[in-house]
């Protein structure tokens, strides 16, 4: 879920650079006021004229969907829960048979509007959490009160029945919290955790990043905490593409580190939205590619050159270019840029030397791969076809692949819902340790109707 977006799809599929996931900021209003926010969003000016109104949302999610119609779509802001078409926005969309997840700071959630989540149709809502310490977290971010909030938001969302994943922004002051707060995420029913490294844009330019030493013992302490909790919770890390390296480097031949290919999102299979309409590749790059009120997300997404230019890594400059890790790293793209004003530079955050690993590209397998092209290679019934309508766009790819091989591998030529139900005991064992997610969707009601 954050929501945020998984590394970019194999280059050899057929359409290897398809829009996956899209973070939109629905608003710059916001009751809190974190250090960090890249949107510099905050309660000022009261509603905002310049922001898409309902009508041109409507217009924008059409327009996603002639590129993918079944989007990830994560609705941020600032606060998006202080808009007050949002329901009408994540119905619009859940209708359009897009994965919807809401990006709140949790302090707005009650019971009511928790109940019109769930019926608009969202799929989950994303919750930050920066420390379990209540003082830590509300100086992070900027609002007393903030993380009892959240704790509150928790035990209505459990009570009411909408999915919950919880985020964490990694910063010198928290790093080492890192398994407290993971273990509070499994222990209170999270479906995911995401680790996010801070990219110093908007009003974060002015803080101090998290130092080179400590972003690799962090990345290091969440390979750690993937392992222990494989198979019970998701655990990601977001705007750090090294942390493939660190995968590999602990086990080459690990399904984490093949699951995934393509490094840095931005722009290859992930954009952000501002709420201008405003499209860019992703929330971090502040370059604006055109506009959605004026352009198309098919033409830009496809044809504006800095989309283009971000998907050529032979281009990548540095230790990023030298390196035998670029195809499944390649260094965050945005951090790149902020550094150095060059998008192709290399990534300063990271220390690793090339050469370390002898030097040569070191490419992934495409088996078990998130971002896999539907392709259906064997005969299949209508009605199981249609048992994939609620597993991810992104993950849809690899699930039919695995049918069909659990399927080749029995001599069935004809997929019909009986392979598909056969099929999902060997899918949950072999995926669901990387994916709890899927099993949820693998085992869901709509499966058995």
């Amino acid at each position: 879920m954050e929501p945020t977006a998984t590394e970019a799809p194999p280059t050899d599929q057929k359409n290897p650079f398809r829009a996956y996931s899209i973070s939109w900021n629905l608003t710059k209003r916001c009751n809190l006021n974190c250090d960090h926010c890249y949107l510099d969003a905050d309660f000022r000016g009261g509603f905002r004229t310049d922001e898409l109104n309902t009508q041109e949302c409507f217009n924008v999610i059409d327009q996603i969907a002639e590129v993918n119609p079944n989007a990830f779509l994560i609705l941020t802001g600032g606060e998006p829960l202080l808009r007050p078409d949002i329901y009408e926005i994540i119905k619009y969309a859940s209708e359009r048979k897009f994965m919807v997840v809401l990006g709140t700071n949790g302090t707005m959630i009650n019971r009511e509007n928790a109940k019109k989540i769930k019926e608009a149709g969202a799929h989950g809502v994303g919750i930050s959490i920066d420390s379990m310490m209540a003082e830590k977290h509300d100086k992070f971010r900027g609002a007393d009160q903030a993380w009892q909030k959240s704790m509150d938001a928790f035990d209505i969302l459990n009570e009411v029945g909408v999915d919950f994943l919880i985020q964490m922004s990694v910063s010198e002051m928290n790093y080492k919290e890192i398994p407290d707060v993971i273990a509070f995420a499994e222990k209170i029913g999270a479906v995911a955790f995401n680790l996010y490294f801070l990219v110093c844009t908007g009003r974060g330019q002015g803080n101090t990043d998290i130092s080179n030493e400590a972003y690799e013992e962090a990345l290091k302490i969440l390979y750690d905490q993937q392992m222990k909790y494989k198979g019970k919770l998701m655990i990601n890390s977001k705007c750090a593409p090294q942390y493939k390296r660190v995968v590999y480097e602990n086990d080459p031949e690990s399904v984490y580190q093949r699951t995934y290919s393509g490094g840095c999102p931005a722009g290859t299979h992930y954009s952000r939205i501002s709420p201008e309409g405003n499209l860019t590749p992703c929330p971090f790059i502040e370059e604006s590619v055109g506009n959605l009120k004026t352009d198309t997300f098919k033409n830009l997404w496809e044809t504006a050159p800095l989309m283009v230019k971000l998907r050529d890594r032979k281009q990548l400059e540095g230790k990023c270019g030298a390196c035998e890790f670029s195809a499944m790293c390649s260094g965050c793209r945005a951090r790149a840029f902020a550094d150095t004003g060059n998008y192709m530079a290399e990534d300063n955050s990271c220390d690793y030397e090339p050469g370390k690993h002898g030097g040569k590209a070191i490419e992934l397998k495409v088996e078990d791969t998130l971002g896999l092209e539907v392709e259906y290679r064997q005969k299949w019934t209508d009605e199981a076809k249609s048992r994939l309508d609620r597993i991810p766009s992104f993950a849809r790819g690899m699930v039919v692949q695995g049918i069909e091989k659990f399927a080749t591998e029995r001599g069935v030529a004809l997929i019909d819902e009986q392979v598909v139900q056969k099929s999902r005991e060997e899918m949950i064992t072999k995926r669901g340790a990387m994916f709890p997610f899927l099993k949820k969707f693998i085992n869901s009601e709509k499966l058995d109707a």
